[in-house]
């Protein structure tokens, strides 16, 4: 008797549920829009061609800061070198002869700092992966050394 009572409950349960009269629980109002389709504010956008990260602004200087060519060289030479030669041509990674035109020195250490984000969500970044088909590895390179590094690429493709 039991059983028979509570598949009754049950059975009534479901039917009260399903029935056309039962208060109908609140629906999300969809006149407002959404958190994925409302644009940013334009105080928060990005220069694009500076990449996503930190580095809002750099100064360059010239001549170039020697102290700080050196030890680029050094953070290339162990953390860059294995992937990147000095030259345009490509090994893993893109090579290097030039990158100082085609990039602003933002967009450059933005891609050496925040290199994820930048894979993720910066076009030109992810032209490079398309072409490079190497995700480049996070070397958790601080703004100082990635500033480094900067330097030394100046150095690089001339600069004096």
């Amino acid at each position: 008797m039991k059983k028979t009572s509570l598949i009754v409950v049950a059975a009534a349960t479901i039917i009260f549920a399903c029935s056309p009269g039962k208060p109908q629980v609140a629906q999300e109002d969809t006149s407002i829009p959404q958190a994925e389709t409302v644009p940013a504010p334009a105080a928060n956008q990005q220069d694009p061609r500076k990449g996503l990260g930190e580095v809002k602004h750099v100064t360059l200087k010239t001549p170039l800061e020697q102290d700080r060519v050196r030890r680029g060289e050094e953070i290339y030479e162990m953390k860059c070198g294995a992937c990147h030669k000095l030259t345009d041509e490509r090994l893993v990674g893109p090579g290097w002869k030039g990158v100082t035109q085609r990039r602003h020195p933002e967009w450059i250490m933005n891609m050496v700092t925040n290199v994820d984000v930048m894979l993720d969500q910066d076009a030109e970044a992810q032209k490079l992966l398309e072409l490079c088909l190497t995700r480049m590895p996070n070397q958790n390179v601080s703004i100082g050394d990635a500033r480094d590094v900067l330097e030394f690429m100046r150095s690089n493709d001339g600069q004096k």
